[in-house]
C-alpha cells in the first residue's frame, strides 16, 4: 500500500528491514546505541561489526534523537539509529514523533532519497503499535508535505498483523 505526496511516496511493506535496499534503514535503538536484540540484533548480525564500532564512537543519543552510521554489509548504505520511548517513561507520543522527525531530517541532511522505518518502540519498549502507526505515519506525511529530497519513506513491518495495523492507520490518514 502507498500514499503519494508531492514528489514523494509513503509505502508499507511486510518483511525484514535488513533486506531492503533503501539508502538508509532505521534501527529502533536504545540511548546507549548498543545493538542487542530485535531489529538492532538483526542489523548487527547482517551488517557486521563496523556498525557497532561507529555507534561506540558516537557514544549514544537522547530519547527522541537519531544518529547515522554506515550500513556495513547491509543492502542499505546507512543505518539511522532512532531512540524511541519506553512505555511508561512519560511524554512517549512526543518522543516517538521526535525520533521519527529527527530520522527524516538526518536523511535529508545526508542527501538520501529513501529511508525505511520499523515500528519503533513496539517491541521490548512496550509501545502500543496502533499509536505508533498513527504517530509515525502522520509525522512522515507532514514532513513530506514540506520541501524535501526524500522520494520514498517505507514502513517495513514484521508480520502481517503489524502490517494490517499500519494499513488501517494509513487509510485513516488518506
Amino acid at each position: 500500500m502507498e500514499l503519494k505526496l508531492n514528489n514523494s511516496i509513503i509505502r508499507l511493506v511486510e518483511g525484514d528491514i535488513t533486506e531492503l535496499a533503501t539508502d538508509a534503514i532505521v534501527n529502533a535503538a536504545n540511548a546507549a546505541l548498543q545493538l542487542g536484540g530485535g531489529v538492532a540484533g538483526a542489523i548487527r548480525r547482517k551488517g557486521g561489526p563496523r556498525i557497532q564500532e561507529e555507534c561506540d564512537r558516537i557514544g549514544g543519543t537522547h530519547v527522541g534523537g537519531a544518529v547515522i552510521t554506515t550500513g556495513g554489509n547491509l543492502k542499505a548504505k546507512y543505518v539511522i539509529h532512532a531512540v524511541g520511548p519506553r512505555m511508561g517513561e512519560g511524554d512517549e507520543d512526543h518522543k516517538l514523533e521526535s525520533a521519527t522527525l529527527n530520522s527524516l531530517r538526518l536523511a535529508d541532511e545526508n542527501k538520501l532519497e529513501s529511508i525505511a522505518f520499523p515500528a519503533i518502540s513496539t517491541g521490548i519498549f512496550g509501545y502500543p503499535i496502533d499509536r505508533c502507526a498513527r504517530i509515525m505515519l502522520q509525522t512522515a506525511r507532514k514532513y513530506l508535505e514540506s520541501p524535501t529530497g526524500l522520494k520514498e519513506v517505507v514502513f517495513c513491518l514484521y508480520g502481517n498483523e503489524a502490517y494490517s495495523v499500519f494499513e488501517k492507520a494509513l487509510n485513516k490518514i488518506i
